[in-house]
């Protein structure tokens, strides 16, 4: 994972975002012209089921009122995952959307969420293995917590090969179901995140 240098914002909200790369992604700040691909992507229950926030089903004003409040926080930085290698334009090149919050000033959360015609590929755990990077390499954290429901052992899997250890169950409310599901609950440290960068591992096998 590498941190490019930062492009000329589209936006105010894109300022102060840098884009990360890994061999075959790219996480940048989220723009205006993504509306109408997360709309398409996002709309699916199997991905708001799976997530605290999106709702279900997922229009383009969803998109747009996203986007207009991705980054405006000091508390919370949202990246989208792209496509590096692609002829296609750059907002039909996203896959999904990834990020770091720190909401009602707890330990950073890691989040992610890919389209399903993405699932499988190794892509989730590549885009977060680079977000934990740049959270412990660049932001300066020493704990990251991340969370999974427990119907959804894809999602919990990228949280193990990541290091992510587990740590318990909780209840939270899922938007898409208005109802609270059991969530499985993993934590990462600087220290173990650094053994894992010594042994040359970026994630686990």
């Amino acid at each position: 994972m590498t941190v490019l240098d930062r492009n000329p914002p589209d936006t105010l909200l894109e300022r102060s975002i840098p884009v990360l790369e890994t061999e075959r992604l790219t996480l940048r700040a989220p723009r205006l012209e993504d509306a109408k691909t997360i709309a398409l992507l996002a709309n699916d229950r199997r991905i708001a089921e799976n997530t605290l926030r999106v709702p279900h089903p997922y229009g383009l004003a969803d998109a747009q009122s996203f986007l207009t409040t991705a980054n405006a926080s000091d508390d919370e930085t949202v990246f989208l995952i792209t496509m590096r290698k692609s002829a296609a334009p750059p907002a039909a090149n996203v896959i999904g959307a990834c990020g770091i919050a720190r909401l009602d000033g707890e330990t950073p959360e890691i989040g992610y969420w890919l389209g399903v015609p993405f699932w499988g590929k190794g892509y989730a755990t590549e885009a977060a293995r680079a977000l934990i990077d740049h959270a412990f390499g660049d932001l300066g954290y020493d704990v990251l917590h991340g969370g999974a429901r427990v119907s959804n052992p894809a999602s919990r899997r990228v949280l193990e090969k990541c290091g992510f250890q587990w740590t318990g169950v909780g209840l939270y409310r899922i938007r898409a179901i208005k109802s609270s599901a059991p969530v499985d609950r993993f934590r990462l440290d600087r220290r173990l995140w650094a053994s894992l960068k010594s042994w040359g591992q970026t994630a686990l096998a």
